[in-house]
């Protein structure tokens, strides 16, 4: 998982003075789904990215890995605590086939040991190295200028409330 954050006491100093604020909550319901929003465009790239992996085989109960890994990655935003910042998380998909760690092992360059179906043989499988990595990588500057412009308005919306009293 790859962490983007803006400088952390500088959004945590703006989500204390949001709580200070008679519509805080608002504000900083406003702040972290701006956050999000920025992130969205990296979340919609991993996706494809993992959705373009190769898959074979018979066919197996329950649901397919690429659409379950696809549905737990999600972007966050946390405006308290130590992991203040924003953040695209691969959450683990314990219900697919028993594959808790697939959202880490696909994008591993190492892959990941499995057996063969009825010859007792084991085999390492690739996924796709970078799926999730690559694409945040490439936009890290737009990200961090999203989030400055997210605090900057946030901030500007706290004086013009100020201002008004």
């Amino acid at each position: 998982m790859i962490e983007l954050s803006a400088d952390q006491q500088a959004l945590q100093a703006l989500a204390r003075a949001l709580g200070r604020e008679a519509d805080g909550k608002k504000l900083r319901r406003d702040l972290a789904k701006e956050l999000r929003q920025a992130l969205q465009p990296a979340v919609g790239e991993i996706k494809a990215g993992l959705m373009s992996i190769g898959s074979g085989g018979l066919p197996a109960d329950g649901e397919p890995l690429r659409p379950a890994v696809a549905r737990k990655i999600k972007a966050e935003a946390r405006l308290s605590g130590r992991q203040t910042g924003a953040r695209v998380r691969a959450r683990r998909t314990e219900a697919v086939r028993g594959f808790r760690h697939a959202p880490k092992r696909l994008n591993s360059a190492k892959g990941w040991r499995r057996p063969v179906f009825g010859t007792g043989l084991w085999v390492v499988q690739l996924g796709k190295p970078g799926y999730f990595d690559d694409p945040l990588e490439r936009r890290r500057g737009e990200f961090r200028t999203a989030v400055h412009k997210a605090m900057e308005d946030a901030a500007a919306r706290i004086a013009a409330s100020t201002q008004r009293r």
